[in-house]
């Protein structure tokens, strides 16, 4: 360094200024990024939560709707079992007969379990959490 000048042909004030300016500007960049990635983190958390809600609303409803239509079926069945007995005249065999029903409507739910139960959960729940955002 002769005469006031640095190696790369400038003055040292000047050469003070420019790493001033870009510590300060990593400094600054820096700060920006840890904001931002706060920022997702939140974002995600909200998303997390939201998903989850509409998930835990899905579940909860169909549990009411499922016990509902328990209620329901055993009604339905004990007055399928008052009529047949009656038209019959035996009691337990009105009872076979309603069992023989529902052990069917088992087996026609276990033989389709994949169609009624297994693909509507998987294409609800690929929907919920795979659907791209409107906003992007």
């Amino acid at each position: 360094m002769t005469g006031g000048v640095t190696r790369n042909g400038t003055p040292p004030a000047m050469t003070m200024l420019v790493d001033d300016m870009n510590e300060i500007d990593y400094k600054k960049l820096f700060a920006e990024a840890r904001k931002h990635l706060s920022l997702e983190w939140d974002y995600t958390k909200l998303t997390a939560v939201e998903k989850l809600a509409v998930l835990l609303s899905a579940v909860a409803f169909v549990a009411v709707v499922f016990v509902i239509g328990l209620f329901v079926l055993y009604h339905l069945f004990t007055a399928l079992v008052t009529v047949l007995a009656t038209a019959l005249g035996s009691v337990w065999g009105a009872h076979l007969i309603a069992v023989a029903i529902l052990l069917v409507l088992m087996l026609l739910v276990f033989a389709f379990k994949k169609q009624l139960i297994v693909d509507p959960i998987t294409r609800f729940v690929s929907k919920l959490f795979l659907k791209p955002e409107d906003n992007e």
